[in-house]
C-alpha cells in the first residue's frame, strides 16, 4: 500500500528474479564456451558409462582438460549425471600398471553426427588409481 492508500501494481516479472536467471544463463553459456575452447586431443577408447538412464557402452572420441566427447550407444538427456573410468595403459602413462581415471561429470551436450548419437560430458571430478 503506498502512503495515500492506493494499490501498487506489481509486474508480474519480478526484476531481481529476472535479473538473476540471466546471469545464470550467461554464466552457464560462458562455462559451456570455456569447455569448448579447451584444446582437444583425439582418442580412441572404449568406456562403459553410468547414469541415470542406465549403463551405457561408449568409445571416447576426444578428450580435453574439461571434457570429454563420446559416441555413445543410446540417448543420454543434457543434465545427466555421469559416471566413467578410463583405463590408461602402463606403457602410455610410463608406470609399472595401467592407471584408472574414475571420473563424474554431466552432459553439457547431446547431438547426432553421420547417424552417429555423441555427447559431450563436462568432468566435476577426477580420480587417479593404480591397478
Amino acid at each position: 500500500m503506498a502512503g495515500n492508500g492506493s494499490k501498487i501494481e506489481q509486474d508480474d516479472r519480478n526484476p531481481v528474479d529476472q535479473h538473476s536467471a540471466e546471469r545464470v544463463q550467461k554464466r552457464t553459456a560462458q562455462r559451456f564456451l570455456d569447455v569448448q575452447a579447451a584444446a582437444r586431443f583425439p582418442i580412441h577408447l572404449p568406456v562403459s558409462l553410468k547414469s541415470d538412464s542406465g549403463d551405457n557402452s561408449a568409445e571416447i572420441k576426444n578428450i580435453s582438460a574439461n571434457g570429454v566427447l563420446f559416441q555413445v550407444s543410446s540417448d543420454m538427456p543434457v543434465g545427466s549425471p555421469v559416471n566413467f573410468t578410463i583405463s590408461l595403459p602402463a606403457d602410455v602413462v610410463g608406470a609399472e600398471a595401467d592407471v584408472q581415471l574414475d571420473c563424474r561429470g554431466r552432459v553439457v551436450r547431446s547431438f547426432e553426427e553421420d547417424g552417429r548419437r555423441a555427447v559431450g560430458v563436462v568432468i566435476d571430478e577426477y580420480r587417479f588409481e593404480r591397478h
